[in-house]
């Protein structure tokens, strides 16, 4: 059995053991006091961040948030292994072919899509990847498994197949690489969101998955294929993660391919932080990570009230310890138990929620594009986090950028962006859609505060081109 094995087995025992009443209810507190004593120890930002704190009774609320702006300005001094630089992480990620590889030999790295405008590069250690495992085994073994899914589960062999972005060190796609590697057999593949759907639909039937993974949108897409007759797979699970499942796309998923959809919200900062019930609440991993919904002056917002903001403590990563981190998300604790009967912390979250286009080209049926294929190809090639690519009719779409540059600057970034996205709808046969260009500064989401990189939009108003 190899080490990293080995240690997700580990883990996975004592979540086992912990659920069951075996370990003491203090237990995430006894985590809390030595990872803030470790990063104390080991971390120059820590250590200066918590210079004014007591050595010891300190609890969580008494730690100072942090904010990805503040780590990344840090990165280096946040870091707890001195080798840890920014400029060899860096290097390391321009090598697309190291996707899933480890870096420094013990660590894994991946980088976020740049949600909210600000990207983040993000370094794991064994027993971060170890524990994120062991939750989502978990899940599985608590799956409302489908009569005849033994049978399904044969036929499928031990094949799982992934649709993500697969073109760049991203947290779905290295952890998945990660993976495979460590089980060689499970025969896993992963399928880019930027190929065309018939494309996908095609391999995907060639490949025939016991085990379907990928954001919702995508998934929601296939279910659509499906139930059309185009896609033939007949997984036992699907796996969504990545962005917001509204319940119908749940429920149409779930009908399609006839198997259970299992939930789960991460972030590149901490892979598993919880998974969704029956009743459609999210249930905190809380042996491992602890959230608090926090109002705009920073006090705790009551259960049954909408947070401004969310904290987050990943309690599983030591190499850059993340503590009272500021998510960006806007939560709701349930005010009583949840209805499904798991014990564990139940809460509701706003996340990411752009939307699928639907585009007309000149002959044939409209084709569907996922936001994260738009988005993906807009931050490769432009380099750019703060865009907006809005739909405002069935051949039309306009893209807004934000950038601190004025003149020359903004219009290459702007010049990229646009041919980045003119090449994906040529590669789906969308050359009829215009594309335009508004002046004005990509609109953010009033619920949530956070910038949606793909909106559809019932515009009157069209920008100049």
């Amino acid at each position: 059995m190899s080490s990293e094995l080995f240690e997700t087995w580990a883990s996975l025992a004592e979540l086992w053991w912990t659920r069951s009443g075996g370990l003491p209810i203090a237990e995430p507190r006894r985590r809390l006091e030595t990872l803030v004593r470790y990063a104390r120890e080991h971390s120059p930002f820590y250590r200066e961040l918590y210079a004014h704190l007591p050595e010891r009774g300190i609890a969580l609320r008494d730690l100072p948030p942090v904010t990805r702006r503040q780590l990344m300005a840090r990165f280096d001094d946040w870091a707890t292994d001195r080798r840890i630089r920014q400029r060899e992480v860096q290097e390391f990620l321009s090598d697309r072919r190291r996707v899933g590889q480890r870096f420094l030999e013990r660590y894994w790295v991946w980088k976020s899509s740049g949600t909210g405008g600000f990207p983040g590069v993000f370094v794991q250690d064994a027993q971060a990847l170890a524990v994120y495992d062991a939750l989502v085994a978990a899940q599985l073994g608590n799956a409302p498994w489908r009569p005849g899914a033994p049978l399904r589960a044969l036929a499928g062999g031990s094949r799982a197949a992934l649709l993500v972005a697969t073109g760049d060190h991203f947290a779905s796609i290295t952890s998945w690489e990660r993976a495979r590697r460590a089980n060689p057999a499970l025969d896993s593949r992963a399928f880019s969101v930027l190929e065309p759907l018939p494309h996908v639909v095609a391999q995907l039937n060639a490949f025939r998955p016991g085990v379907l993974a990928g954001y919702p949108s995508a998934l929601a897409l296939l279910a659509e294929e499906r139930v059309r007759g185009r896609l033939k797979i007949a997984p036992v699970i699907a796996w969504s993660g990545g962005e917001h499942l509204a319940p119908a796309a749940r429920a149409a998923i779930e009908t399609a391919f006839d198997c259970p959809v299992m939930n789960e919200y991460g972030a590149s900062e901490c892979l598993s932080i919880a998974h969704e019930c029956e009743q459609g609440w999210m249930h905190l991993h809380h042996e491992w990570v602890a959230l608090e919904g926090v109002d705009r002056d920073g006090s705790p917002t009551p259960p049954g009230d909408v947070s401004h903001d969310t904290l987050m403590t990943n309690l599983a990563n030591w190499a850059q310890p993340v503590l009272r981190y500021a998510m960006g998300d806007r939560t709701l604790v349930a005010p009583r138990p949840c209805a499904c009967g798991n014990p564990l912390p139940a809460f509701r979250v706003e996340g990411r929620m752009e939307e699928t286009l639907a585009l007309r080209p000149a002959h044939g049926a409209p084709v569907r594009l996922l936001p994260l294929a738009l988005s993906t190809v807009v931050e490769e090639v432009a380099g750019t986090h703060r865009f907006q690519i809005a739909q405002l009719g069935p051949q039309r779409l306009a893209l807004r950028i934000a950038t601190a540059e004025g003149g020359p600057a903004a219009g290459r970034v702007r010049a990229k962006a646009a041919a980045a996205i003119k090449a994906l709808l040529r590669s789906q046969s969308l050359t009829n859609v215009e594309l335009v260009h508004d002046p004005a500064p990509p609109r953010v989401d009033q619920p949530s505060g956070k910038l949606r990189c793909v909106v559809i939009e019932d515009h009157h108003h069209h920008p100049a081109a």
